[in-house]
């Protein structure tokens, strides 16, 4: 049975939560794999900043700015504008948007190749929550960053911990809509798959809706760093503590 108008439900989740479009997660150490397999590249000339990670696990790399574009767009708008970046005058070229796999007779309908379905809805197949192999940018929410949906795998919802709450050291993640490089044809004429980084939800809709574009490129580029920024949350923490113990000393010394 073909997935129809659950996106419409989606839509209305987030009006109604009142979910923000910017990005106020932190990076969350132990949360995720990002710190071992997250690698920091320079595209700027500048060894000691990453402008880009590679991501050992899709052989992939990604911008750092997860919102480099720095504004919603169409599909064929997002398309366009990731296969002209020449990120930070780097010359590297040919990046393009994240893809998703429509995953082959999974809805049991024998159709094969052919959109959303939600008869694996929570289960994560291709389409809905708790999806991790089926897209790179499922794969970044659930498996990298260790970020969960807004239900489980049985339907409960919402479930402790949900949402964006960890960006890994990726600034700029919004929490909102990402287009996808793949179109679905199947569901609806004029769709194309997209994943929510506010619940964890992936599934498809109309090419015309503005939608936010993270650039990926295939392989690894950019030149590695030669050291990659503690993330500032990190820093301040390390600080303070710091700062605590200094404070400690100084009131245990004798009068």
């Amino acid at each position: 049975m073909k997935f129809r108008h659950r996106w419409a439900a989606t839509a209305l989740f987030v009006v109604a939560t009142g979910v923000s479009t910017l990005a106020h997660a932190a990076s969350i150490s132990g949360q995720g794999t990002w710190e071992s397999t997250l690698q920091g590249r320079d595209l700027d000339g500048n060894l000691s900043t990453a402008e880009a990670y590679y991501d050992m696990s899709l052989n992939i790399t990604w911008l750092a700015n997860a919102n480099y574009a720095g504004t919603a767009m169409t599909w064929a708008n997002a398309n366009t504008w990731a296969a002209g970046l020449n990120p930070y005058s780097s010359g590297i070229t040919g990046w393009r948007l994240p893809t998703t796999i429509d995953a082959d007779g999974t809805d049991n309908d024998l159709l094969g190749n052919d959109g959303c379905s939600y008869i694996y809805f929570y289960q994560g197949i291709d389409c809905g929550y708790n999806i991790i192999i089926a897209s790179e940018m499922s794969h970044m929410f659930y498996a990298t960053l260790g970020d969960k949906a807004y239900t489980n795998s049985y339907g409960t919802a919402p479930q402790p911990g949900w949402g964006l709450t960890n960006t890994g050291p990726f600034s700029n993640v919004q929490s909102y809509y990402y287009w996808s490089a793949t179109a679905d044809p199947y569901t609806f004429p004029g769709y194309a798959w997209y994943f929510d980084f506010s619940n964890g939800l992936q599934n498809s809709i109309g090419k015309t809706n503005g939608f936010y574009a993270w650039a990926v490129h295939s392989g690894d580029v950019g030149a590695a760093v030669s050291s990659v920024p503690v993330p500032a949350a990190v820093w301040l923490f390390g600080s303070g503590l710091a700062g605590l113990f200094g404070f400690a000393r100084r009131r245990a010394r004798p009068a």
